[in-house]
């Protein structure tokens, strides 16, 4: 079970799903946007620490930021896609909205996960968390890309992200093992992987 060949253009793609009010489409490659994306991203996952956090956020954006610029460049576009949520609107030509969410979708071969899917040597990885529009999302770039299983990483003691991704089809086939998580402050990561509907 390989990848059916569809390639789609990084640049400008349309709407993926829109839904529960929300837009989900691919990240346009400009400047402005990315800096938006890297600001939501940075947000979500900066640790605030007492003295300069400011200056830490600052460099945790440029980070991410810097991410975001190696794998648009480094990866074709029908192996990695930056997807963004943002309030649905009424015609193509109202002004971009604010985004309330990212989600990184990326092809990948990791043993570990593959272990889980038998007959396929590769599959999407589902980065960061994500909202049910954004899942949804994801859905169809599997489809369009030709994977069938997708795959991600969540915080085991984060029950409402566990709960979206369960209801959205995912299930958990493994964690991380007991050494990776006894360090200070290291929370224990769990593998949930989906079918995706392609061939339905």
């Amino acid at each position: 079970m390989g990848k059916a060949p569809s390639p789609s253009p990084r640049h400008g793609d349309p709407s993926l799903q829109c839904q529960y009010g929300w837009q989900v489409r691919r990240m346009i490659e400009k400047e402005a946007e990315m800096r938006k994306v890297a600001q939501v991203q940075a947000e979500a996952f900066h640790e605030p620490v007492i003295f300069f956090n400011d200056l830490f956020f600052q460099f945790f954006q440029a980070e991410v930021l810097s991410g975001l610029f190696y794998r648009l460049r480094k990866s074709p576009p029908d192996r990695y896609a930056c997807l963004l949520a943002e309030p649905a609107s009424g015609s193509p030509q109202e002004p971009r909205q604010e985004l309330v969410g990212v989600v990184d979708v990326t092809v990948l071969r990791d043993e570990a996960v593959l272990q889980h899917l038998l007959g396929v040597n590769e599959y999407l990885y589902v980065r960061q968390k994500v909202a049910s529009a954004l899942l949804k999302g994801c859905d169809v770039l599997s489809v369009r890309w030709g994977y069938h299983y997708l795959a991600l990483r969540a915080y085991e003691d984060d029950w409402g992200a566990r709960k979206l991704y369960t209801n959205a089809g995912y299930r958990i086939v493994s964690g991380d093992p007991p050494w990776m998580t006894t360090w200070i402050g290291r929370r224990r990561r769990i593998l949930m992987i989906k079918r995706s509907n392609l061939g339905e």
